[in-house]
């Protein structure tokens, strides 16, 4: 453990704990270095110059893709559109897929538990296609029923659902749910922003027609993302964004695109970043997601535990730890979250604290804000019982007697 932490420069302070990981990962060294020496030793603008350095440029970009189509068990890196984040993959299926292929009358299935960059597309399309929204409602623990499930049928054109809840943490059975949407000729929309950097991925395995993650979730740089989408879906959807480099021939007229997995790429491409996620991958195929898993379980099942024990404090989702993916959400009675954060902050303790941009699950869990600490493989058990001294003194803090 101490062997991994080590290439993690942030965290050698350790006067910090970092549980804020759902949000945003920590970077390794090795990933971090990557990003410097492309930028040192190749910067050149991909794709386009036939000189050595935009030549080395471009295979770094070309090789991070395939380790990415490899990461994620896609057929052909064809299949793997380099986006700014999970966010923008998702709009571009719905701007390029949905607005194309969604029609009035149709129905976008949408799990409650989303984050919003899984819903407001979806609003967006049915606002102006005129289809119909429905949602799947779960239960306490993020499960959805075989009831609820019956709301798949033959209108519908879409699902869209997170195979991890970011605030919940509780996986769902994407190749079940796969099955259940083709079934009546829908695709389905799989947003893997909360579950690519904590389980192995296998898109074919699950028969996703689309699937979005972000790097910075996974130990990669901000500024890069991924889709991932079906060479026969991609290759009848038009371009999202327009520009250079997607084109192959352009007139006064009109133009002819790239091939894929180009003509998604519009303009000057983030190849220092893609370079850096394909470092991140590299990393977590040495950590291994047995460890991780292990890591995350452990720390989950002692604080689940430690936490039970404090007075008027609630823990939403399931009890077993390995239902959360390090993801734990939480409420003190009569405390604010943000007020939570805040006390926890001045221990240097860093913590989520809001709608987790899930206001639709907030609300039909009967709450406006929770506070989120969420777990990766670098967090540790002294970390662990630091957070539960800590949580225990919140309420005191703020005027009450425990």
């Amino acid at each position: 453990m101490n062997d991994f932490r080590k290439d993690f420069p942030i965290l050698s302070d350790e006067k910090y704990i970092y549980f804020d990981s759902a949000a945003t990962s920590q970077h390794p060294i090795q990933v971090i270095d990557a990003v410097s020496n492309y930028y040192k030793t190749i910067n050149a603008n991909p794709l386009r110059g036939l000189y050595e350095w935009s030549i080395k440029a471009t295979d770094a970009y070309e090789n991070a893709r395939e380790k990415v189509a490899d990461f994620i068990g896609a057929e052909k890196s064809s299949e793997i559109i380099f986006t700014r984040n999970a966010s923008e993959s998702l709009n571009l299926v719905a701007y390029s897929w949905g607005l194309a292929n969604v029609k009035k009358g149709d129905e976008i299935v949408i799990a409650i538990s989303e984050h919003h960059s899984n819903i407001l597309p979806w609003q967006m399309v049915a606002k102006k296609t005129g289809a119909t929204l429905v949602y799947l409602e779960c239960d306490e623990n993020g499960v959805y029923s075989e009831e609820e499930l019956k709301k798949i049928n033959e209108k519908t054109k879409v699902l869209a659902i997170a195979q991890v809840s970011n605030v919940l943490g509780c996986p769902k059975p994407i190749k079940k749910l796969s099955l259940l949407a083709h079934k009546y000729g829908a695709v389905i929309v799989v947003d893997g922003a909360q579950s690519a950097p904590h389980m192995p991925i296998d898109v074919r395995d699950m028969d996703a027609d689309f699937f979005a993650f972000s790097g910075h979730k996974m130990l990669a740089p901000m500024g890069i993302g991924v889709l991932y989408a079906k060479e026969t879906l991609l290759n009848d959807m038009p371009p999202f964004l327009v520009g250079g480099e997607m084109i192959e021939y352009v007139t006064r007229e009109d133009a002819t695109y790239a091939p894929l997995p180009h003509k998604f790429e519009a303009g000057t491409v983030n190849a220092g970043d893609a370079v850096g996620l394909a470092a991140a991958i590299d990393y977590i195929k040495d950590v291994g997601f047995d460890f991780i898993k292990e890591r995350e379980e452990t720390l989950t099942s002692y604080l689940l535990s430690e936490m039970k024990k404090i007075p008027h404090l609630t823990v939403y989702g399931d009890d077993d730890p390995s239902n959360h993916c390090g993801i734990i959400t939480f409420n003190l009675d009569g405390c604010h979250p943000h007020d939570v954060s805040s006390i926890l902050d001045s221990e240097h303790i860093c913590i989520r604290a809001g709608h987790h941009c899930a206001q639709p699950l907030l609300k039909h869990m009967g709450v406006n804000a929770t506070c989120r600490a969420s777990l990766y493989f670098y967090n540790t058990k002294g970390e662990a019982e630091r957070f539960i001294k800590a949580l225990k003194n919140v309420r005191k803090e703020l005027g009450y007697g425990s």
